[in-house]
């Protein structure tokens, strides 16, 4: 018999780290409420002044906004729900919409890879968000996979992510398996969990990045949200487990000879939201388009050619992809492999890297 709906059985933050979600910025149809604090307000709880203040919320209400990264004091994020209030502070308070009490089946072109009785393997292309969360609560996978799979889909990932077992970021393209019974999502779930240390779990991507890092390596640094931006993440000591290796596949130069930037395949040893960002950033070499985590790095696009920089521009993403994946079949116990070769708008940024 499946788990009821809603029920959970991952802890990996890649699926259920909902409220940071793929986007920094007011989800869509978020209500910002801007409050000054007067003189009377000064050594006042956070919750208390801001529930004082917007009668139509309740304390808890406004803690778990807190916690979830939509309040801030000027432009720092609040983090503790306890903290005192100052005169002459300005509070944000970010409400998100109502959320839909579930999601709709929608017609949509998937680019399936594989299906059988218990799991479909989908090609995922960059812009698709997986699952409902704030901001897009339509036309997600989900939203697609209900209409291709009506009910079959597996319950055990909640209402809103029927079937999902592990995720790629909106702007990341590449395989994703999704589970269509109960058994299926269950034995998914162990292998993701397990990482691949005592199984044929492979999940393994391939990034272009900024520079040229060693010919092989690994990071193993802890990664938790980032301290004053919760749409981020970052290494920290306090953070959980991440460990990610690499491997050089190609590097290029510019016209001058220099070295500019490289291909890269990544093998993940952990599920880590942002994981291959955070730690590409971490060790100097962020990713191409990475509007987040290579802020730093924009000024490198000066020295690529002309067709680099226009191929650039026109990503308009993370160059980020999802190349294999491999696993048991949870019911069959087959090794099971798939491979996706890099998107159109991914070969044309390596054609006019390589001709830099």
């Amino acid at each position: 018999m499946g788990q009821p709906l809603g029920h959970e059985i991952l802890d990996e933050d890649e699926i259920l780290d909902l409220a940071i979600g793929d986007e920094a910025g007011l989800a869509d149809g978020a209500t910002a409420h801007v409050l000054t604090a007067e003189a009377e307000d000064a050594g006042v709880r956070a919750d208390r002044f801001l529930a004082g203040r917007l009668p139509g919320l309740s304390r808890t209400r406004l803690q778990r906004l807190v916690a979830d990264g939509q309040v801030t004091v000027g432009t720092r994020v609040v983090g503790d729900a306890a903290q005192r209030v100052n005169a002459g502070e300005v509070w944000t308070v970010a409400v998100p919409a109502p959320e839909p009490a579930e999601p709709t089946p929608e017609a949509m072109d998937l680019a399936i890879v594989y299906e059988d009785d218990h799991l479909i393997v989908v090609d995922k292309p960059a812009g698709l968000v997986v699952h409902p969360a704030p901001g897009h609560w339509s036309g997600t996978l989900v939203n697609g996979l209900l209409h291709h799979c009506g009910a079959t889909l597996s319950g055990i990932g909640g209402v809103r992510r029927p079937g999902i077992v592990h995720r790629l970021d909106k702007d990341t393209s590449g395989v994703l398996v999704v589970a269509k019974s109960d058994a299926a999502h269950k034995g998914l779930a162990e292998q993701f969990a397990d990482h691949g240390r005592t199984g044929p779990l492979e999940r393994a991507y391939l990034a272009f990045v900024w520079g040229v890092p060693a010919l092989r390596g690994t990071v193993d640094a802890p990664i938790d949200r980032h301290p004053a931006h919760r749409q981020k993440m970052s290494v920290r000591p306090s953070g959980r487990m991440a460990i990610t290796h690499w491997e050089l596949v190609e590097s290029f130069s510019n016209a001058a000879g220099e070295p500019i930037a490289s291909l890269v395949e990544c093998q993940l040893e952990t599920g880590r939201t942002h994981q291959i960002r955070v730690h590409m950033a971490h060790i100097g070499h962020p990713l191409l388009g990475d509007e987040v985590y290579g802020q730093g790095f924009r000024t490198k696009a000066s020295l690529l050619s002309d067709e680099g920089r226009s191929m650039l521009l026109d990503l308009n993403r993370q160059a980020l992809h999802a190349a294999r994946l491999g696993f048991s079949h949870p019911v069959t116990g087959e090794t099971l492999s798939f491979e996706s070769p890099l998107p159109v708008e991914l070969e044309r940024l390596k054609a006019a890297l390589a001709g830099a």
